[in-house]
C-alpha cells in the first residue's frame, strides 16, 4: 500500500532523481516535473497527495507556480529553496505553500517534514464540528467551505485544521506552540511565522474586515483565540 503520491519539481536531473529514489524507497509514489508549467500540468490531470516544489526555476517559478497550483487544489505543498529568511518562508506561506525546507536538507528532516504536511490533526470522536455560523459567515466544516458576503471561499486542510482547532476550544487563549504542535506536528514550536500567515489567509475568508478582526483574535505575545458567538 502506497504512503502517498508525491510530484517532485525541481529543474536539476540529479536532484529530482535523488528525491525520487529516497521517495519510493520508503513506501511512496514518486513523480517528477523538470518546470513549474509541467508541474501545473500534472497536478491538473492527476492527483498527488503532497508536491514538492523548488523556488527557484527557469520560466514560471516555485513561487508562480504554487499560487497556480493552490488556486485549484489542495494538494499538500512544501517549498524547497536555498534561502533562509523570514521573508523568504513569509513569501512562500503567502503563496500557498504548507511547508518551506532550506536546501541544504538531510533526507530524515525532508521526509519529517512530508509526513507533517500530510498529516490531520486529531479530533475527538464527540466533538466533531459540522457548522458554524457567524453574524456574516458560515463555516461549513463537513465540506471545508466558507459563504461570506454571498461568496464562498475553500479552506485549505491546514488551513482548516487550525480553523477547526481554534473553533473547538471557544473563546480560549491557545499558545502558538500548542496550535503549532496540534496543526503540523510535534516537531514544530518556534514558527511563529506559519501562524501569522494562515491566520490572516483565515480572516481574509471569515472576517467582514480582516484588518479589524471580530473572531479571530490575536493575543499578543501569547496566541489566538477564536471569539465564538452564542450559537443559539
Amino acid at each position: 500500500m502506497s504512503a502517498g503520491r508525491i510530484l517532485v519539481v525541481d529543474d536539476e536531473p540529479q536532484i529530482r532523481r535523488v528525491m525520487r529514489t529516497s521517495l519510493v524507497t520508503r513506501g511512496f509514489e514518486a513523480a517528477e516535473a523538470r518546470s513549474g508549467e509541467e508541474a501545473l500540468e500534472k497536478t491538473r490531470a492527476g492527483r498527488y497527495d503532497l508536491v514538492l516544489l523548488d523556488i527557484s526555476m527557469p520560466g514560471m517559478g516555485g513561487l508562480e507556480a504554487c499560487r497556480a497550483i493552490r488556486s485549484a487544489s489542495d494538494v499538500a505543498i512544501i517549498m524547497l529553496t536555498v534561502r533562509n529568511t523570514e521573508e523568504d518562508k513569509v513569501e512562500a506561506l503567502d503563496a500557498g505553500a504548507d511547508d518551506y525546507v532550506t536546501k541544504p536538507f538531510s533526507t530524515p528532516e525532508l521526509l519529517a517534514r512530508i509526513r507533517a504536511a500530510l498529516r490531520r490533526a486529531p479530533v475527538a470522536p464527540d466533538a466533531e464540528l459540522q457548522r458554524i455560523r457567524l453574524q456574516e459567515a458560515e463555516i461549513d466544516f463537513s465540506s471545508r467551505r466558507v459563504s461570506a458576503g454571498g461568496r464562498q471561499a475553500r479552506l485549505t486542510p491546514k488551513e482548516f485544521d487550525l480553523l477547526r482547532y481554534l473553533v473547538m476550544h471557544p473563546n480560549k487563549v491557545i499558545p502558538h506552540r500548542e496550535l503549532l504542535q496540534a496543526v503540523w506536528g510535534p516537531d514544530y514550536g518556534e514558527e511563529l511565522e506559519y501562524l501569522r500567515v494562515f491566520v490572516n489567509q483565515l480572516r481574509k475568508k471569515i472576517e467582514p474586515d480582516p484588518s479589524k478582526p471580530r473572531y479571530l483574535l490575536t493575543e499578543p505575545w501569547v496566541g489566538y483565540r477564536f471569539c465564538l458567538p452564542d450559537q443559539n
